[in-house]
């Protein structure tokens, strides 16, 4: 006997007998898959389009639809009218859902998607950054603009933080790539140069890379996204040495900056603060793992060396070694400048 392509309804040929059963079986065969599309229809409009945004295919959207007819007819009754706490059952799928995937950063900080956000930011994509929803955007998600990709790697990160408190909401992004290479202390050469040209004296903010080096990357980003959209926060730099430790910082207005080690791993590795008897001092507020390397580790290292900010010495300064190692260098060393920086509506 054949049976349909789709559903496997079978087919009597005209030799059979007519036989009632395999009638009413096609026939709840029908009534089960249209029950499951209908319920599976029912879900409101923003809960599929979210689904679908996070990669959930029609087949798992139909597994959810025969999940809420399994489990509404284990409680004897339609799934369509059942109430839960005065909510359908398709109600309630679509609530939970909502509170599963929460506007704000917290809940989007803990979301790795990797998306293509486009090749500029939407006016939706700023109202949802100004509004602190972040609608539709979640970690690893990224924009390529002139051959870049620039992508988010945690949402307000440093809101409510700096001894004036940043209050805008904001988007931390981080370039896949290197963006061109400099020294932490520049020689005439621009290559490395033993002795003198290997100083930490005056931590980041006394650092060639600090005064003069990042001006090219905060170009091309301010033409990027636009130089009213990027974050000016306030930031707690390096500014002295003792004895190869940091031993002094100040604020600072802040827009792109090196990140520090604790932003890459998740805590210090060669960033040196102890030292006899000194009391320890970070010097900064960028203290937390970047949610971006914390649920994908493998963004750490794009196989090229970059500069961390930490001093690790008094002639090196800390950077993500080209294979994937935590590492620390000659501050006259040429190595990549990845910064991370906010933008916001």
């Amino acid at each position: 006997m054949n049976t349909t392509d789709n559903y496997g309804l079978k087919k009597p040929e005209y030799s059979d007998y007519a036989d009632i059963e395999i009638l009413n079986e096609n026939f709840d065969t029908l009534d089960e898959k249209l029950h499951d599309a209908e319920v599976e229809a029912s879900m409101d409009a923003s809960t599929k389009t979210l689904l679908t945004n996070l990669g959930w295919s029609e087949t798992t959207l139909q597994k959810i639809g025969s999940a809420i007819k399994f489990f509404g007819n284990k409680l004897g009754a339609n799934p369509s009218t059942l109430l839960t706490s005065a909510k359908t059952i398709v109600g309630s799928i679509n609530e939970i859902c909502g509170n599963v995937i929460a506007d704000g950063a917290a809940a989007h900080n803990a979301i790795y998607r990797g998306k293509s956000l486009g090749t500029s930011v939407t006016s939706a994509q700023w109202t949802a950054i100004s509004n602190g929803k972040f609608t539709d955007m979640f970690i690893g998600d990224y924009w390529t603009i002139s051959g870049k990709v620039y992508r988010i790697a945690h949402f307000d990160y440093w809101y409510n933080f700096g001894d004036t408190a940043c209050t805008t909401h904001h988007v931390v992004i981080v370039p896949d790539a290197n963006m061109y290479s400099a020294q932490m202390h520049n020689t005439s050469s621009g290559q490395y140069e033993a002795g003198s040209a290997n100083t930490t004296e005056g931590g980041y903010t006394g650092s060639d890379m600090y005064t003069t080096n990042l001006a090219t990357a905060k170009s091309t980003i301010n033409s990027a996204f636009g130089s009213a959209h990027i974050l000016n926060h306030r930031e707690l730099l390096t500014n002295a040495v003792t004895n190869g430790y940091a031993s002094g910082g100040a604020w600072a207005d802040s827009t792109v900056e090196l990140m520090t080690e604790q932003m890459v791993y998740g805590g210090k590795v060669f960033g040196n603060e102890l030292n006899g008897s000194n009391m320890p001092y970070s010097y900064t507020i960028g203290f937390q793992q970047l949610a971006l390397f914390r649920l994908d580790k493998s963004r750490i290292c794009n196989r090229s060396a970059w500069w961390l900010r930490d001093v690790a010495s008094a002639a090196y300064f800390c950077n993500v070694g080209d294979y994937g190692l935590c590492n620390c260098s000659d501050a006259s060393y040429p190595l990549g400048v990845r910064p991370a920086f906010g933008i916001c509506a």
